[in-house]
């Protein structure tokens, strides 16, 4: 199975009891719930899709992540705010959220018009974003991923990933409860370095030789392929009859 690192998370997560007042709001958004082929089932508070059940279970909703690449080729990134009461403090791609049951449009299948309002929506009120500059049609849907990850602390996360790229300059005004810092980096950073830099022969490094057995060790490039082949979409082979690829991103 690929394995896919879209964000990084703490090993565990403790119970908190002085929640953030805004934050702790936010857990009764509606989440739209999912079975494994993506069709919506129900709905769900965003704390009842993301607190472990005793089972260790979590409940499979449907999610988004958006990748923003600058004209330079920049990948933005973003350090979630020690106020969230999941996976504070954590590095993440531009934006990780979900659609919203209690908002019609948001509930929209067809070209995952939702999935895209829902993004709109989201950086905005993250990253300030103006909307204009982000507008529905603007996103490249790339594919979805199942996945489950974090799952050894009291929160977790079990979704449908709609993974979606936006190519474009875009104007930063974050909102600190939710973002404590933003910054433009990765790969274009990287391969505009000298080929013989550290950083540059460690992206383009292969491996020679047979692996050993357990969990492959991957180049950056291979883990994040959606960053540097958006256009290409020959990656992640092991798609399903409904066009989901499976990823685990459990540590």
């Amino acid at each position: 199975m690929n394995r896919v690192l879209v964000r990084c998370y703490s090993k565990s997560v403790p119970v908190l009891e002085n929640l953030d007042p805004l934050q702790e709001a936010s857990l009764e958004e509606r989440c739209i719930t999912v079975n494994e082929k993506d069709h919506a089932i129900g709905n769900a508070t965003k704390r009842e899709c993301h607190q472990v059940g005793k089972n260790g279970q979590l409940i499979l909703h449907r999610a988004f992540s958006v990748f923003i690449f600058n004209s330079k080729g920049d990948l933005l990134l973003q350090r979630r705010s020690p106020q969230k009461i999941t996976f504070p403090d954590c590095y993440t791609n531009a934006c990780c959220s979900h659609p919203l049951y209690d908002l019609e449009a948001e509930r929209e299948e067809r070209d995952a018009s939702g999935v895209r309002k829902a993004a709109q929506r989201r950086l905005q009120h993250e990253l300030g974003i103006p909307p204009q500059e982000a507008t529905p049609e603007s996103f490249h849907y790339l594919t979805r991923i199942h996945y489950q990850a974090g799952n050894r602390g009291q929160w977790g996360e079990h979704e449908i990933d709609y993974i979606m790229i936006l190519h474009r300059d875009v104007t930063l005004k974050p909102n600190m409860n939710e973002v404590s810092e933003v910054r433009m980096r990765w790969y274009g950073h990287v391969m505009r370095m000298e080929k013989e830099r550290i950083p540059r022969r460690i992206m383009e490094m292969k491996y020679l030789g047979k692996r050993p057995q357990g969990r492959p060790c991957k180049r950056w490039e291979e883990q994040v392929t959606v960053s540097v082949q958006v256009r290409q979409e020959e990656w992640w082979k092991d798609k399903d009859e409904e066009g989901l690829y499976k990823t685990d991103l459990a540590t």
